[in-house]
């Protein structure tokens, strides 16, 4: 079959390139119109009840990912310069497009008797314009006696203050998003150089993009480096530039078909499926090598062109097909998980992986067809003294050492149980960035000045329509909730509720100054009053006639109540803890809350924080899973090829020792089990099975020129695959090694971690796998094929 093939398509080659090439125009097409994802959440299913629970709170209350935050940390903050700059910097900021609301010093707001209404009303504590050093001193001390602002905007024992930027989410879904940051970025450096006050900037709208814009950089950068480092290694391998140009045309076309396929599934560019055009450009350069390799030596041999590209595919075509069919079910195995993000790059990676060999098949023994026929020069490599040097030596060690062979394979397979034992599972929202980073770095100070500033979420819900209204007792209940035990939590920042909007309005009530009037009234239901005002409000709000001390003030309770007055939101914000110490935290807020509240209210927590974490472990266990799934699949495939049960046990050996080694080396190196890192296992299984089936291929090809004898056809299959494995395992290694260049930690991981399992791979396949079939097979079972 694969003969008549191969004259099919040497016979139509120029009807089938015009195919492919307008087929690739139009898949181009369709990649220039690939954009970006800046969502968290598509790690965790949908119906999940942690990502239910986000979205019933979204429905009521909104984003709570909206918020930038800006610190500074100064003494000189308040003299006159500095604080009309800061005044300055939060009116820029406002005018820029997206932002929607600012919470800070400059914007503060106290409560005060409406003199024309004869009710509360908000206003500002800094009056507007330019402020004298005076005027500032005098609001400062209102400031700064109002205890609601305490541990929300600033940090008086540290001198440090912080400035909430709201963002429309509509613009933070969509490209516009980074043009807002940045603005806003700029803004706030403006500000810094002027005053030579350091600024530090977090919050999840600034992760999301500065990360998102990482990927899409990163992108290109691997994308240019793995074809830099392809063209050098094929190069110094093929000695011709035609072939390498060949070559790298193979794998250009794959990455445009990926891209492409991306977009036309409705992808976006992911973290995950960014990596996807590198890993067809490594993976699409062995195609061409096996290809060319096997080409070259037909033609060494005295072959005609023709005859040598007949022979090309009808001896390279299965096994190239069954190594690109066992390297996308490594990936394909991700379509089946419950996680979006996931799904997309198991979809993607496979079918491009299927693509390149079907480009591989069409336009290497059509183009090659077209060149000159090889010369001395281009064959020089197959003779090359130190391969061969190299692969005497394994077969020397692997026919009269095969016992130490496999006392070193023991040996190093217990160290790296030890190290198993060592491993742990954890993610951070800022996983993968080195803690030299800006953003790592500011994410820090806002930890230790403010507890951080991811958020989480809790609702109360009073189980009907107006159930806050209830007796005043259930009011003070919710109180000792927040105050007495959310706030004594570690990690934690200030919990803020309707409770303190209330405690606000009775302490200006009450004309009251610092914490003994900053409480609850002694008497009565407060909520009943609160019902009133957020009528009112609302009322104000949908006639169009809000000003703006009435719109502050609804901003200061109406955040936390619901329309229907049945729910009451408590906010509050926490350090980037990760998913291994987040479920001890949650279970002490569930605990406490059911020995506080009664049956009669239903607590729930969420928010963005919890379903980002909750979802990289999701990714976490579903990669675990699909590892055992795609080895169990490749083990089916490698039976089907090779029609023995012995040929197949001696092939999943050889690679599940680089897999047992490497997860033992990030026990001892001490990388731990997150979405990037587990990825290497997927990776390096595909491409380590990619040299076993190659070399079990040529070995049941040579097994029968070698009348059966085992040890003979074994030393035939080192002395002629050899060559290609070694070189094959270079370019791959060459190409992984380039995402340590990468600015995220799990990026950086893989590269070396997955250099490190093709380098295993590779002696395995060399040495223990000649070892198991002589083991197994015996000079005289003469294996069926």
């Amino acid at each position: 079959m694969w003969k008549n093939l191969a004259e099919f398509t040497l016979r139509n080659k120029y009807a089938l390139l015009i195919v492919l090439f307008a087929s690739t125009a139009f898949m181009a097409y369709r990649a220039s119109k690939i954009t970006l994802s800046y969502e968290f959440s598509k790690a965790i299913p949908t119906d999940n009840p942690k990502y239910l629970d986000y979205q019933f709170f979204r429905q009521k209350f909104g984003d709570d990912g909206n918020m930038l935050v800006i610190g500074v940390q100064s003494k000189a903050l308040f003299t006159a310069a500095n604080f009309n700059a800061y005044i300055q910097m939060q009116q820029q900021i406002r005018q820029v497009n997206g932002v929607t609301d600012i919470l800070s010093v400059p914007g503060a707001v106290t409560l005060a008797n409406d003199s024309a209404t004869q009710k509360m009303a908000a206003i500002k504590i800094f009056k507007d314009g330019i402020l004298s050093q005076q005027q500032i001193d005098s609001s400062l001390q209102t400031f700064f006696n109002l205890p609601f602002y305490r541990g929300l905007l600033y940090n008086r024992v540290t001198d440090a203050y912080v400035m909430g930027i709201k963002i429309n989410k509509e613009i933070l879904n969509t490209s516009k998003r980074s043009a807002a940051i940045q603005a806003i970025k700029k803004i706030a450096e403006d500000f810094s150089e002027r005053t030579k006050i350091q600024i530090r900037l977090s919050g999840l709208p600034l992760i999301r993009t500065l990360v998102a814009d990482r990927v899409k950089g990163e992108m290109k950068l691997f994308l240019l480096a793995s074809l830099l480092f392809s063209t050098v290694m094929l190069l110094l391998f093929f000695r011709s530039l035609s072939t390498t140009l060949l070559s790298l045309a193979v794998v250009m076309l794959g990455v445009i078909w990926t891209i492409g396929i991306t977009e036309i599934c409705g992808y976006q560019i992911t973290l995950l499926t960014a990596l996807i055009p590198s890993l067809v450009v490594v993976i699409g350069i062995p195609n061409c090598i096996y290809f060319i390799n096997k080409y070259h030596i037909y033609i060494q041999q005295g072959l005609s062109r023709h005859d040598a590209l007949v022979a090309m595919v009808s001896k390279m075509g299965v096994v190239t097909l069954f190594c690109n069919i066992t390297a996308a079910i490594g990936f394909a195995v991700f379509a089946f998980t419950r996680s979006a993000i996931l799904q997309e790059f198991g979809v993607v990676a496979s079918l491009s992986i299927m693509v390149i060999f079907v480009i591989s098949f069409l336009l290497l023994p059509s183009i090659l067809s077209l060149l000159a026929v090889p010369g001395d020069r281009q064959l020089k490599y197959l003779n090359s003294p130190w391969i061969n040097n190299l692969l005497l030596g394994a077969n020397r060690w692997v026919l009269h050492y095969p016992k130490a062979i496999v006392a070193l394979t023991v040996g190093l397979c217990l160290v790296a149980l030890a190290g198993i034992f060592r491993l742990q599972t954890v993610a951070f929202i800022l996983d993968d960035l080195p803690k030299t980073d800006v953003l790592y770095k500011d994410l820090r100070f806002f930890e230790e000045n403010f507890k951080g500033v991811m958020p989480l979420e809790i609702l109360i819900d009073t189980k009907k329509p107006k159930g806050i209204l209830q007796s005043a007792i259930d009011v003070r209940t919710i109180a000792f909730f927040q105050d007495s035990i959310l706030a004594q939590l570690p990690n934690v920042g200030k919990p803020l509720s309707v409770i303190d909007g209330i405690k606000f309005t009775y302490q200006a009530v009450s004309e009251g100054q610092g914490d003994s009037t900053y409480t609850l009234p002694a008497f009565g239901n407060p909520f009943i009053d609160l019902h009133k005002t957020l009528r009112e409000l609302q009322i104000k709000k949908e006639s169009g006639i809000m000003e703006a001390k009435d719109s502050a003030m609804l901003k200061l309770v109406g955040n936390f109540v619901d329309s229907s007055e049945q729910f009451i939101r408590i906010s509050m914000s926490m350090e980037d803890i990760g998913t291994k110490k987040l479920p001890a935290l949650l279970d002490t807020i569930k605990q406490k809350a059911a020995l506080v509240f009664d049956s009669s209210y239903k607590v729930t927590l969420t928010g963005s924080t919890i379903t980002f974490l909750e979802g990289s472990q999701f990714i976490i266990n579903g990669l675990k899973e699909s590892i055992v799934f795609a080895f169990l699949l490749i083990a089916v495939c490698m039976l089907y090829l090779f029609k023995s049960f012995k040929i197949l046990m001696c092939s999943l050996i050889p690679n599940v020792v680089p897999l047992l080694i490497t997860a033992g080396i990030m026990g001892w190196a001490g990388v731990p089990i997150k979405p990037s890192t587990v990825l290497v296992f997927s990776v390096a299984l595909g491409i380590a099975v990619d040299i076993t089936i190659r070399f079990l291929v040529n070995y049941k090809q040579v097994l029968p020129e070698q009348n059966g004898h085992v040890a003979n056809a074994v030393s035939a299959t080192i002395a002629q695959t050899g060559l290609s494995i070694v070189y094959t395992s270079l370019v791959l290694t060459a190409g992984f090694i380039i995402f340590c260049a990468s600015s995220f930690g799990g990026t950086f991981a893989l590269g070396w971690l997955t250099s490190v399992t093709l380098v295993v791979a590779t002696a395995t396949n060399l040495l223990l796998l000649p070892v198991l079939l002589i083991a197994f097979g015996g000079n005289k079972d003469k294996i069926k094929v």
